[in-house]
């Protein structure tokens, strides 16, 4: 970003455009991310390539979805556009840290009763993303096939086109099976879930006030959040008690986040391939029982 672009992001946001100081911040791995301070305000910007507009415009609208639960706090959304050939995406600058035990407490309570914000069906009104990947929402009635096709089949076809030596194509059918064999009539309550919680996407103010930020919203099952958080780490057994006394988990749910957890597994291998591609397939054999 330059200073010319700084000055028109700064007017747009009623700004006071002389004497900006520009930071280009780093650990962003999709959009390049800034922090614009002015004599009157300091605000923090995404930029991508203007034909990656709907990220932004999907990252914008997931943020603006949780902020109306009133549950958990998140970057409010300034505004967004292009200017000349980079969307940009204006969000509030929140000094983030590390989650202390006291943060992670209010997280897992919080992120319960965002979950209770639900709907009458799984989805979304549109498609949005994961990553960069695209995560297709189409409104449905029926959890196990909607998780069936539109996580796990469109995550598969994904790789089989992109990877085809690996012969990822073959693994479909049988997993659909073992998914369906066990949990066809596991009809949740469709929930509000951020969709890619992970450590790196919750941190906490300097007043130990939960932030979640980088979601990838829809209508699903809440026990995929709560599969994330352990895909990875990071979240404290604090977290995962506060969320069992403002909302428990059904007896089972461990038997569903492998499961849960093969949807991440399967969009970082392609995000990123390596280590990622071989780790899905062992988690398929596992789960299809395969040898």
């Amino acid at each position: 970003m330059d200073v010319e672009m700084a000055g028109h992001l700064a007017r747009q946001l009623g700004l006071d455009e002389h004497g900006l100081h520009i930071d280009h911040l780093t650990g962003g791995d999709i959009a390049d991310a800034w922090a614009i301070t002015a004599a009157d305000g300091q605000v923090f910007v995404k930029t991508l390539p203007a034909g990656q507009a709907g990220l932004l415009s999907c990252e914008a609208e997931g943020l603006q979805a949780i902020l109306d639960t009133g549950t958990v706090r998140v970057p409010k959304v300034l505004e967004r556009d292009v200017y000349q050939n980079t969307a940009w995406l204006a969000l509030e600058y929140l000094p983030l840290q590390p989650r202390t035990a006291d943060a992670d407490r209010q997280l897992g309570q919080s992120l319960a009763r965002m979950h209770r914000h639900g709907f009458d069906r799984y989805g979304w009104s549109r498609s949005n993303y994961i990553g960069r990947t695209p995560q297709p929402n189409p409104w449905s009635d029926n959890w196990s096939e909607f998780f069936a096709w539109q996580r796990l089949g469109f995550q598969l076809d994904r790789l089989a086109r992109e990877w085809p030596d690996h012969d990822l194509g073959r693994w479909q059918r049988p997993l659909f099976q073992a998914w369906l064999d066990r949990f066809a009539r596991h009809h949740p309550e469709p929930a509000l879930i951020h969709g890619d919680l992970w450590q790196g996407n919750a941190e906490m103010t300097a007043g130990a006030q939960p932030v979640i930020f980088d979601p990838a919203i829809h209508y699903a099952d809440r026990e995929c959040d709560l599969a994330m958080t352990h895909l990875f780490g990071g979240f404290s057994s604090h977290f995962y008690q506060a969320y069992e006394s403002e909302w428990p988990l059904p007896d089972d749910h461990e038997a569903r986040r492998p499961w849960y957890q093969l949807y991440h597994l399967l969009n970082h291998a392609n995000l990123f391939g390596g280590g990622y591609i071989q780790r899905s397939l062992e988690l398929i054999r596992r789960l299809t029982n395969a040898d």
